[in-house]
């Protein structure tokens, strides 16, 4: 018989599809994993925003990755209550949207210890800051270019340091 534990393990490892580096358990969107005394497995998620584009390739990674684990069967269901928030991403996911050059969401937008040498960063508890640091040099110079990214829960800034461009991960 297959474990819940055996199940979560393997669904915690369904990367996002739009974030590659990160995955659903990273971000907070994997809530719960029951699996029954037959291995059918219920799998709860709260996606990040109503309408997300990537809920569809989440749920098929989800199904595949329940399945390698030996589910026999997977049901999907999305929660919406309590609302997802930036708050769930966890210290890692954190530490991988900056080494990949996306600014994660909090005050300073970077983890502790990923910053580059020299910058100079405020700690994700404090009041949000308007201009995140810039995920390269760590320059807090910023400027956003537009309020969508790459992705819908991106915005596009740039750097008056460096002059590079990079997302940053919207709050919410």
């Amino acid at each position: 018989m297959v474990s819940a534990a055996r199940v979560r393990a393997a669904v915690a490892g369904v990367p996002d599809p739009e974030i590659r580096v990160v995955t659903i358990e990273d971000l907070g969107i994997l809530r719960e994993v029951t699996v029954d005394t037959e291995g059918r497995a219920v799998v709860t998620i709260t996606p990040t925003y109503v309408g997300c584009p990537a809920m569809d390739a989440i749920r098929t990674g989800i199904r595949s990755a329940a399945r390698d684990a030996g589910a026999v069967d997977v049901r999907v269901d999305t929660v919406w209550a309590p609302a997802w928030t930036t708050a769930w991403i966890s210290e890692d996911a954190r530490a991988k949207l900056y080494a990949a050059g996306i600014a994660p969401p909090g005050a300073g937008a970077a983890p502790p210890g990923a910053a580059p040498a020299g910058a100079r960063l405020l700690p994700l508890a404090a009041a949000p800051s308007p201009a995140p640091h810039c995920p390269r040099c760590g320059s807090a110079e910023t400027a956003r270019l537009a309020r969508f990214g790459s992705t819908a829960c991106k915005a596009l800034w740039r750097c008056e340091g460096c002059g590079e461009p990079f997302d940053h991960f919207k709050e919410h």
